[in-house]
């Protein structure tokens, strides 16, 4: 078959990223979407996200959707909302802040208790071990091992957003683990259209409002640093 007969399936692939705040969540996304690092990025407040298109074969085409969640949105109301249509989750945490590991297990159950996929079986989740660039920082391969095992994690990777270490390689692994999955007739347990869910709307209509609000602050302030005291 020639190129120009080809068909090319595309796939749209909703991520959850999730973990306590200041892991590094915005940067591991940044640099698997955008190719690049940076030491400001600002708090998510809420939810944002990004997109992340694959030629994963001469046949295949997979988008990733990936939500990034605020690490304090564990305790509130919306991750029902936000957790809606996805079909795995990434668990991050930050291997200087011990904290943040034993936090894991609590976002994995909040993962359960809200999505599955149809068969009623748990949506993937793959533990990432992040900003592994950091002196004395340790990675127990053994114990993230027997983790993983217990937990019905499918993996973990020790990774670094700053150094660009495994952020590729866990992602891919991840997509590999969801189109074997789909391969298999496996989706979200709800896969209605997302236009014709009402609080999926209300959600993306409040992210679209977010980012108005922050754009129409950046501007006023850059607005009154122009000013100059007459």
């Amino acid at each position: 078959m020639s190129s120009a007969e080809r068909t090319v399936v595309e796939h749209l692939y909703k991520v959850l990223v999730i973990g306590e705040f200041g892991v590094g969540k915005t940067s591991l996304i940044r640099r698997y979407t955008e190719g690049y690092f940076s030491p400001n990025y600002k708090l998510t407040i809420g939810v944002d996200f990004a997109l992340k298109s694959l030629d994963w074969d001469e046949n295949t085409r997979v988008n990733l959707q990936l939500w990034d969640i605020a690490g304090h949105e564990r305790f509130g109301h919306m991750t029902r909302v936000y957790y809606k249509y996805a079909i795995a989750a990434v668990i991050v945490f930050d291997l200087s802040r011990p904290a943040t590991f034993d936090s894991v297990l609590k976002w994995s159950t909040d993962v359960h208790e809200k999505v599955m996929l149809a068969n009623e079986q748990p949506v993937p989740l793959l533990l990432l071990a992040n900003k592994c660039d950091l002196p004395d920082t340790v990675l127990d391969a053994d114990m993230l091992d027997h983790f993983c095992k217990e937990n019905k994690f499918i993996g973990w990777f020790g990774t670094s957003a700053k150094d660009d270490t495994n952020v590729t390689d866990a992602m891919s692994y991840l997509v590999e683990t969801i189109l074997q999955l789909t391969s298999e007739g496996q989706k979200p347990q709800e896969h209605i259209s997302v236009h014709q869910d009402q609080d999926y709307l209300t959600a993306m209509k409040e992210k679209r409002q977010q980012d108005a609000l922050q754009s129409q602050q950046k501007q006023r302030k850059k607005a009154e640093a122009k000013c100059c005291p007459i």
